[in-house]
């Protein structure tokens, strides 16, 4: 049942029976890459939906679709998967339209009919308010992110949505932990799923596994109408950019760390840390018993030798 969500689609005979033909073997190279692109993205996608069990049968998934590269993917391999899945769910992209001056407000519509798939388009001028309260000058993303929380809940009761989903990939998660680290002295990240503020939702963030340079790779492989935000996106020296530069700059110099701190994500050892509310701390006792897992405090870190760069991506690719 599983593999459904993270096989690669299979050939049919008439596939293999053009692969085997003379001209097949000169397709360029970049077609057969693209091919492991778009099979290497359905299989990081389907395997956090099984690892988090974020799609349910009989669930009505909201996509959350500004218009960026990331909620295009998001949207363009969930309904991939859709086709092929164990279970039936429904799909609804959903654009909130927050006003923005020289917003292309056709494009989204546009290009969601040609889709034939169900659609909503919410129309609320959070511009306005953004504009007037924030003084110029001072980062608007988080005003401008509880107004769209808000509004994008009210939409999910009113269509009937089960799970939410949205776009933020990979690096998003982990720019995210070291924000909260750096600057809000918390280890905290960016989940892949979760109950909403409000209580009343489950939100998903399907492209979990995914890189965002593979998003920016298929995004322009299928060239999705991109549409920028004009209202945040010229904002310059912004924490979150400061991050991701300091990222880009470690994966230049150290290729495959960002592989490394994303698994650090997933394996966290609250005994070696210092958060008492997690573990308890003033409870230790001796047991006697040896523990593989227990501390060897005279003897150094013992780290796992570094991995060829390259390798893993290849490990995912073949």
């Amino acid at each position: 049942m599983n593999a459904a969500w993270t096989d690669a689609p299979t050939e049919t005979p008439t596939d293999q029976a053009a692969a085997d033909t003379p001209a097949a073997s000169k397709k360029p190279k970049i077609e057969r890459e693209i091919h492991k692109l778009e099979k290497r993205l359905c299989r990081q996608v389907g395997q956090a939906i099984i690892d988090f069990n974020m799609i349910e049968e009989g669930d009505r998934v909201m996509v959350c679709v500004s218009g960026g590269k990331d909620s295009f993917g998001l949207l363009d391999i969930l309904l991939k998967l859709q086709k092929r899945a164990p279970i039936h769910f429904d799909i609804v992209a959903v654009n909130l339209d927050q006003k923005q001056p020289g917003f292309p407000a056709h494009i989204l519509p546009e290009y969601l009919s040609k889709l034939g798939i169900e659609y909503h388009i919410e129309t609320q001028d959070t511009y306005s308010i953004v504009k007037k309260v924030v003084p110029e000058g001072k980062t608007m993303c988080s005003l401008c992110s509880r107004l769209r929380r808000g509004i994008l809940y009210r939409v999910a009761d009113e269509l009937k949505i089960t799970k939410i989903a949205l776009g933020h990939h990979r690096d998003d998660m982990l720019q995210t932990f070291f924000l909260n680290m750096f600057f809000g002295g918390k280890l905290k990240g960016m989940p892949p799923k979760l109950v909403s503020d409000d209580g009343g939702h489950i939100v998903i963030r399907p492209l979990a596994n995914v890189a965002e340079k593979d998003l920016i790779r298929w995004a322009a492989h299928r060239e999705f109408p991109i549409i920028p935000c004009s209202l945040c996106g010229s904002q310059e020296n912004l924490q979150r950019q400061e991050i991701k530069r300091m990222m880009h700059e470690w994966e230049r110099q150290y290729p495959g760390r960002t592989e490394t701190m994303f698994t650090a994500l997933q394996n966290v050892v609250p005994s070696h840390l210092m958060d008492a509310r997690r573990y308890d701390f003033k409870g230790l006792k001796l047991t006697g018993i040896p523990d593989a897992d227990g501390d060897k405090v005279f003897d150094p870190e013992e780290l796992p030798a570094p991995t060829l760069p390259g390798l893993q991506r290849l490990m995912l690719e073949s």
